[in-house]
């Protein structure tokens, strides 16, 4: 199973907010032996979410999606859901249970009595409990103003404060089948005086010999340390035995292209 990431909003596409997700989820997935695969940003429009959607759906991946499922005019996210999968918009029961319970305790602490569900309001809020039929919860610890799961495309808001603890209640109760304890283990150094085209031969040898070792290049022109310079390295599942004799396969070459070799990292 993959996991991807979409994240609606044109405020992240204007500069107007900076995006907490992708860090976040990265860190969720990795506290659980997992690894986050690709993530994408998308305009609020019905049509554009829907795209989406539909790509996300016939990837087979397990994708979460922020922001865009509250009520305003630029919330369109159930819409495009419901439209993407081909399945009808409906008032979901306990969701909007919850919005009424949470309605009445708002209003209790303002001493004033539970809104009915005529006030425009109140009417407002439960369309967030208007969801793609087929739904399921994901609970919201915040405020109690659910998200919903529509197979593997699980939706939560655009709040960090709201959609973190979710994505971490996703992973736990629908993929905790795929959690590996072992995690994910890194060797890799500093490299000058050298190219990453003139080391590309030796980085698919390594990967060649040692799969499922797997190689990573970062090159850097201007690094505030080192300036041009490459950070080359190998990564594989913590317990994997191959890694160390990789990164030993990998350091050698290096000397024998006569590479130099400033720093040696172990993550």
């Amino acid at each position: 199973m993959r996991f991807g990431l979409i994240v609606f909003g044109d405020e992240l596409l204007s500069g107007k907010r900076q995006d907490a997700h992708v860090p976040k989820l990265i860190e969720l997935l990795a506290a659980r032996g997992l690894e986050l695969d690709w993530a994408r940003y998308v305009r609020d429009g019905l049509q554009a979410q829907a795209a989406a959607l539909r790509a996300a759906w016939a990837s087979g991946d397990a994708v979460f999606c922020c922001g865009g499922i509250g009520a305003t005019p630029d919330d369109h996210t159930r819409q495009a859901a419901a439209l993407a999968l081909g399945v009808a918009l409906q008032p979901h029961p306990e969701a909007q249970a919850l919005i009424r319970a949470r309605a009445a305790e708002m209003a209790a602490e303002k001493g004033e009595p539970a809104p009915d569900d005529a006030h425009p309001d109140m009417r407002r809020r439960l369309e967030m409990g208007v969801f793609p039929a087929g739904s399921t919860l994901i609970p919201n610890p915040y405020n109690r103003i659910a998200g919903f799961s529509l197979g593997r495309l699980h939706f939560v808001p655009g709040f960090p404060v709201m959609a973190h603890p979710m994505m971490a209640w996703v992973l736990d109760q629908h993929y905790a089948h795929l959690h590996r304890p072992v995690g994910v283990a890194e060797r890799s150094c500093i490299v000058q005086n050298a190219f990453e085209a003139q080391l590309t031969p030796l980085m698919e040898d390594i990967e060649a010999r040692f799969a499922p070792v797997k190689v990573f290049s970062l090159p850097s022109v201007d690094h505030p340390q080192w300036g041009r310079c490459i950070e080359l390295g190998v990564k594989a599942a913590r317990d994997d035995v191959q890694l160390l004799a990789a990164y030993q396969a990998l350091r050698q070459g290096l000397i024998q292209f006569g590479a130099s070799i400033s720093t040696e990292m172990v993550r």
